[in-house]
């Protein structure tokens, strides 16, 4: 077991007052405003604020701007069209929150308001439906949370009449749909909110704008972890249970997300209380400081490295998957950039593998009609003869640009560093077996054909893929070594051993890293510039761009080696 933090909290600020936390506390600072606004992200627990609202203010007009949204068959209907017939995929349509309103309803709604009332609009849209109000309160939601209530059952789409749909149904449409809507109306207007409130537990907390922005400002100048979230799966493991003390009751734990910030949230300390917001809003409000000016000029306010784990000791092995290659991501799907990744183990079983790229022997015919019989019911593929079985141990590195058939074998703790249009893997073999849900996972034959690159055999596999070791340079107790990446592949990595310290440079671009052994370091500024800042084995932490050179230190015994696993996205230069 080790000291891995699974709800890491930035202390932004010592006075617990600054978070205001319960109805009790927040309802008088809202009290005295005339016209209040709350405007809410997808999924937010709208009716229950509106039920407090309308019983502290009995005189006010409250209104769900749920009654002013279109027919929610009639929209259900426009988007299913709009995502088409694809259980997981999409292209991300152009629709706004515009979208969702029926201009007569909102028309009648503000003809009929009554002079000298007070007007509290509340739910997704409020700011678009009240532009001229007194107090402007934006209610966010975490991402994970918003996953939990799906597979609850206990919220609906965005405008939709689908409260009593699965929740893998539930999350695709929230992926191309409601958060995207949702992140441009929230984006808009957090730079006037006087409020900002989070309602991912029982209890509101609200924190005031103005502490909000001065709250992103030190994040963004220190180093930081995200708060990860461990979800089962069908090939899932028990290390990370036992590794990281977590709870039983899931069958096993499958993946970790300890740096996907679109998905991950961010803890701001304020004495004894926390406030969860979405680790995305740092991304697309302090791009610069965190990202670097290259990043944005290249991607734009994105976060475009991916850390998770992925836990198959005493599991079963991933699907065998390949990723669409970068034209194709484009022409199909509208994307900017592919998940070119790679596997990095911490740690493997005696009989670990991972399968890598073709055998000389797979034939794309061959291959297509045993995968397509497959998948029909007949005889499982024979995956050893056209896929290369690679041994694995602790500390290799396997490299796995877009369009390289591949998959973790069973007995396996990978630490997967990608880029992150993670949604976007085409399974082309699920070993026969069903998901937790007791259904098969879709499978994506047609995508998956298509984006397999065919060179990429046995000689590639092993000399272009597997433990692509460089020294870089080195001191009398600390040594750096190039580990990757490919060269179609924009993210570069790079290990840095060390018994004592080591001192890196984030040369103005973010930093992401994981400390792949040793049982814990500080992270120092030589100037003094933030505070240290101790991580431990196995945990994924940012260094923003702005925070130029940094040290890290071991806290372990005298003589035991400490490492980490650094990536970046390479200067465009190179």
């Amino acid at each position: 077991m080790t000291n891995y933090d699974k709800w890491p909290v930035v202390r932004v600020d010592d006075a617990a007052d600054a978070c205001m936390l319960g109805w009790d506390v927040i309802l008088p600072h809202l009290a005295a405003a005339g016209d209040l606004c709350v405007e809410c992200y997808p999924g937010a627990p709208v009716g229950a604020i509106v039920a407090v609202l309308r019983g502290a203010w009995p005189e006010a007009d409250v209104v769900d701007t749920a009654v002013l949204f279109r027919d929610p068959k009639v929209i259900d209907a426009e988007i299913d069209a709009l995502l088409g017939d694809d259980p997981v995929f999409a292209r991300f349509p152009s629709v706004g929150i515009a979208d969702f309103l029926d201009g007569a309803k909102v028309a009648a709604w503000r003809a009929g308001r009554v002079p000298g009332r007070r007007t509290v609009l509340v739910g997704p849209g409020a700011a678009t439906v009240l532009p001229a109000r007194d107090l402007l309160v934006y209610v966010a939601m975490a991402r994970w949370e918003l996953q939990q209530r799906q597979r609850r059952g206990e919220i609906a789409n965005l405008g939709g009449s689908d409260r009593g749909a699965r929740a893998a149904e539930l999350y695709r449409r929230a992926f191309f749909v409601d958060w995207r809507v949702g992140d441009t109306v929230k984006y808009t207007l957090l730079s006037e909110a006087d409020f900002v409130m989070e309602a991912n537990g029982s209890v509101p907390r609200m924190i005031a704008g103005s502490t909000y922005h001065c709250a992103l400002d030190e994040v963004a100048a220190r180093p930081f972890r995200v708060v990860p979230f461990f979800d089962a799966g069908p090939w899932g493991g028990q290390w990370m249970r036992r590794t990281f003390d977590l709870p039983e009751g899931p069958p096993n734990y499958a993946w970790c997300f300890d740096c996907v910030p679109e998905e991950n949230s961010l803890l701001l300390g304020f004495g004894e209380e926390a406030f969860e917001l979405p680790a995305l809003d740092l991304v697309r409000l302090r791009p610069d400081a965190l990202l670097g000016a290259d990043i944005v000029a290249r991607f734009g306010a994105e976060f475009p490295i991916r850390f998770d784990l992925l836990d198959t000791m005493e599991g079963g092995n991933l699907s065998l998957q390949v990723h669409p290659r970068a034209d194709y991501a484009r022409a199909a799907f509208g994307l900017a950039y592919t998940q070119d990744e790679s596997y990095y183990l911490l740690d493997a079983g005696a009989d670990a593998c991972v399968y890598l790229g073709l055998t000389d022997a797979a034939e794309p015919d061959a291959v297509a009609a045993a995968l397509t019989a497959a998948q029909a019911g007949g005889l499982a593929p024979d995956v050893d003869a056209v896929v290369n079985r690679v041994p694995a141990r602790a500390h290799d590195h396997f490299l796995i640009p877009a369009g390289t058939v591949h998959c973790s074998g069973r007995d396996a703790m990978v630490l997967e560093i990608s880029a992150t249009p993670y949604i976007f893997t085409f399974k082309l073999w699920d070993w026969g077996r069903l998901g937790l849900d007791g259904r098969p996972r879709p499978i994506h034959l047609e995508h998956g054909l298509a984006n397999i690159d065919w060179t990429r055999r046995e000689a590639v596999t092993r000399t272009e893929l597997v433990n692509q070791l460089t020294p870089v340079t080195h001191g009398s107790d600390w040594r750096r070594e190039r580990t990757g990446l490919h060269p179609l592949e924009f993210i570069e990595t790079e290990r840095a051993w060390f018994e004592t310290s080591v001192e890196l440079d984030t040369a103005g671009t973010l930093n992401v890293l994981n400390l792949v052994a040793g049982a814990a370091a500080v992270v120092e500024s030589p100037s003094e510039a933030f505070a240290p800042f101790e991580v431990h084995y196995a945990e994924t932490f940012v260094i923003p761009a702005a925070l130029g050179r940094y040290r890290l230190r071991s806290l372990g015994p005298p003589g035991a080696a400490c490492a980490v696993m650094r990536a970046w996205v390479r200067p465009t230069d190179q």
